[in-house]
């Protein structure tokens, strides 16, 4: 799934890491990184920002889902579990892409509908 999201976003040479964890344990990194004390449902470490970004120009960045969140969420968002995931594996691939939903409403508008799109495409086959 992952391999057919990069695709419908032309992006063929790209690589990137998917890392599932519980709760607790995305918890520990959204504390570390991002200074929340909770746990969220997907986090996205982009390698194109930053000093070492030309290091590997195909690598995209790290994404990490908690499953347990996921699960949780997936009946607010009308979808079964494997839904939910690649939902967020969309939404991190956005957010290590550049989009980004936090600070300006129109980025959150923006981030939305393609985020809606790109699901309704890759899903649209499985």
């Amino acid at each position: 799934m992952a391999r057919r999201i990069l695709a419908e976003l032309g992006l063929l040479d790209a690589e990137l890491s998917l890392l599932f964890l519980n709760d607790l344990q995305i918890q520990a990194l959204n504390q570390q990184y991002l200074r929340r004390d909770k746990p969220t449902n997907v986090l996205a470490f982009p390698m194109r920002k930053g000093e070492f970004s030309t290091l590997h120009p195909h690598l995209l960045g790290d994404i990490v889902i908690s499953v347990e969140t996921a699960k949780r969420q997936s009946h607010r968002f009308g979808l079964d579990e494997t839904g939910m995931i690649i939902l967020l594996m969309v939404h991190g691939v956005l957010h290590l892409i550049g989009y980004e939903h936090e600070g300006t409403k129109r980025g959150a508008q923006e981030m939305a509908v393609r985020q809606r799109e790109l699901f309704q495409r890759v899903t649209r086959e499985t």
